[in-house]
């Protein structure tokens, strides 16, 4: 007690000497917990929140095994949605009400979709992949058109029939017969599936059951394609006239005619129907008054896909060109080149569209520039 501070020092440092090395580490766990300090949990929270947002998202998570209160703080919502502005993930999916996790923690919308962009990352990058389903049925016949709803996958064939799959077991579930010629086209939405035929016949089928639901009578030809909006089908045929049918009465609303060669693609949205035609045009109809609103004319050979987003209109040519058409105007907005042959398919996203070729590539337009992002090849 009376030595001076030097003379303490002098003597532990002595009495150090004399140690062995077990009575050193004994030592060492005395006086450690002296100098620990939990410095997270003596600050004030938005301090401690603060410091927090400087780790990584995967330190975040580790730092949240460490205690209760360093799990609150690891778990905020607002300090997950900083992590995730970071990222450029722009909104969670599921906003729903923060609820309780356990007693003390509050569900994070914020921490969960960036946790769900990352696995998505993660899989894209790393994931395990299974071996492809092959689904045999059709036999040597060839598969005309493929629907893809939730679990199921309907297939329609030159043989007559189409093919209910299950997308998880690649079983064949149901065969859908009563087509007295070939399946050219389809839609399906939950489990009500529509087939078109070259028996000019469209039929309503109820996918859980295989029952035909309605057989509906009109086409004088090959029924080519149709397009699916709310309990409304549209059809189009190689009569060259398409029909607006409800696929709940079975009944024809209305015929649209105007296209002087087969109609090959329609897009509806409940409102205007767009049709493309083997006559080189593509013409927008008003189906309750059956009047033709627009003809839009540029392709120098047949038109064979579309795209309908409700302003802008898409359509593929066998002239090689892809042509971006304004719905209000008719104008002609972008012409589209690059492709060496027929356009057979496509989807439009926003401004993006992606096209399918009969060249053995696949192209991503900006359709608001006309610019070529991306040429797929292999």
């Amino acid at each position: 007690q009376r030595w001076s501070g030097p003379e303490k020092l002098l003597a532990l440092d002595e009495l150090i000497d004399r140690c062995e090395p077990s009575q050193i580490k004994y030592m060492m766990q005395v006086i450690e917990p002296q100098f620990q300090r939990d410095f997270i949990s003596l600050l004030p929270k938005e301090l401690a929140l603060y410091v927090l947002s400087f780790l990584e998202p995967r330190d975040l998570l580790r730092a949240a095994q460490t205690c209760r209160y360093w799990r609150v703080l690891a778990e905020d919502n607002l300090l997950w949605r900083e992590k995730c502005r970071e990222e450029g993930i722009e909104e969670p999916l599921n906003l729903r009400k923060r609820r309780l996790l356990s007693p003390g923690f509050m569900y994070s919308p914020w921490k969960f979709a960036f946790m769900r962009q990352h696995r998505i990352d993660m899989n894209w990058r790393s994931g395990e992949l299974r071996p492809p389903k092959v689904l045999k049925g059709h036999d040597d016949h060839v598969i005309t058109c493929l629907q893809f709803c939730g679990n199921r996958i309907v297939s329609g064939s030159d043989d007559n029939t189409l093919k209910v799959w299950s997308a998880v077991t690649g079983e064949c579930v149901q065969t859908l017969v009563g087509h007295t010629g070939g399946v050219w086209s389809s839609q399906m939405r939950d489990s009500v599936v529509i087939s078109g035929s070259t028996d000019r016949t469209l039929k309503v089928w109820n996918a859980d059951t295989g029952e035909c639901v309605h057989t509906l009578y009109g086409h004088t030809s090959t029924v080519r394609c149709m397009h699916l909006h709310g309990n409304r089908v549209v059809s189009g045929s190689r009569d060259a006239t398409l029909r607006l049918w409800d696929i709940e009465t079975g009944q024809c609303l209305h015929v649209l005619m105007g296209h002087v060669a087969a109609v090959r693609c329609v897009q509806y949205d409940g409102h205007r129907v767009v049709s493309g035609a083997y006559d080189y045009t593509v013409k927008v109809w008003d189906p309750e008054s059956e009047s033709c609103t627009h003809t839009l004319q540029g392709h120098t050979n047949r038109v064979y896909s579309l795209q309908f987003d409700g302003t802008h209109i898409v359509s593929g040519s066998l002239d090689t060109s892809i042509r971006v058409w304004d719905v209000e105007s008719g104008n002609c907005l972008h012409t589209l080149m690059g492709h060496q042959s027929l356009t057979s398919g496509m989807e439009l996203r926003d401004n993006i569209l992606v096209s399918g070729n009969a060249d053995s590539t696949v192209k991503i337009w900006d359709i608001k520039t006309g610019q070529c992002l991306q040429t797929l090849q292999g």
